[in-house]
């Protein structure tokens, strides 16, 4: 092999070297906190996929876990020796030393009550923040999240998969019912001692409420026997929206939808991609797709049903359970 052919060689390899190197440069890195639930496997799984072309890669992960809540402490260990062993996620001692391995973050403990004090070292490093939900244990702990995330400029959101039911987002695309006149959404609804009732598994049945009806609900009511939930919210033109949370005979998610050209039925689960590619483009571009005041507006529709609970059923209303919280 003559000198130039040996020079034209070692060049292709520095170039190829250099591309690859750029290549792996470009993967947005993202760390998962809370190793806990289901969500951290099946997440990594769609993120991880090279089929799905994300450009991100799950890299790194916090175990966390919470020792009074069994759904955690007896899962904690098994999501987090998956994601080591099948998915070559390595797993590090603090979320500081997470931080900064990483470009952006998943808060996925199934526990609410550490979501704070675990975003705050998130934010304060500046990285763009998904929390799963539930977004915290109490409404003034969202509160401060949000003001944090605002005060260091830091993009942070909160969603449930069903918001991205292939109904919803069908029917907001076509606009196929025209106004929204009232809502009536249903969901599984356990309960964790923990938790304000409705924080636990009820969120995402009232995610797909919010979804459809958006901001602006004034007062809630709240109904409850051993088996089922009913609570009405009042939003704001005397319009009605309504969630029923299910601890008895079928449970399934779902929605039917009143406006003014038709009724449909929505909401069923579409599975978690939707709400994955909906994480991607967030950490691409940093741009927020659940308004912050949407997702307070929940939280305070929760926290409402249970100070409707308390007083028997009496209405409730948002602004004053967010006053209590601190807003």
């Amino acid at each position: 092999m003559n000198r130039n052919t040996l020079l034209t060689l070692s060049l292709v390899l520095i170039l190829a070297f250099s591309a690859a190197t750029q290549a792996e440069q470009k993967v947005f890195r993202i760390g998962m906190i809370g190793l806990d639930t289901s969500h951290v496997v099946a997440f990594t799984k769609e993120i991880n996929n090279p089929e799905n072309n994300y450009g991100c890669k799950v890299v790194v992960g916090y175990s966390g876990g919470s020792p009074d809540v069994p759904s955690s402490a007896n899962r904690v260990e098994k999501y987090t020796q998956q994601l080591r062993e099948q998915h070559g996620v390595e797993i590090v001692d603090t979320i500081e030393e997470l931080c900064q391995k990483v470009d952006g973050v998943l808060l996925e403990s199934v526990d609410g009550r550490p979501h704070l004090k675990q975003a705050r070292p998130v934010i304060a490093a500046g990285k763009p923040l998904f929390i799963d939900k539930p977004m915290a244990g109490s409404l003034a702990d969202v509160l401060e999240i949000f003001r944090l995330a605002e005060e260091k400029n830091v993009p942070v959101w909160s969603s449930s998969s069903l918001r991205y039911s292939p109904g919803i987002v069908e029917m907001k695309k076509t606009n196929s019912v025209g106004e929204i006149l009232g809502c009536d959404a249903y969901s599984p609804c356990s309960l964790e001692e923990h938790h304000p009732d409705l924080y636990w598994y009820g969120v995402h049945g009232v995610e797909m409420l919010f979804a459809v009806m958006g901001t602006g609900c004034q007062s809630v009511r709240r109904v409850q026997t051993p088996d089922y939930e009913f609570v009405v919210g009042l939003w704001d033109g005397g319009r009605i929206g309504t969630y029923r949370g299910l601890r008895k005979g079928r449970h399934d998610y779902g929605a039917t939808v009143f406006g003014e050209k038709s009724i449909i039925q929505t909401g069923k689960y579409g599975g978690y991609k939707p709400l994955v590619d909906e994480i991607i483009t967030f950490f691409k571009t940093g741009d927020v797709p659940v308004p912050k005041e949407e997702t307070i507006e929940i939280f305070a529709f929760m926290s409402a049903a249970d100070e409707s609970k308390a007083r028997g059923g009496a209405a409730v209303s948002l602004k004053e359970v967010l006053e209590k919280a601190g807003k």
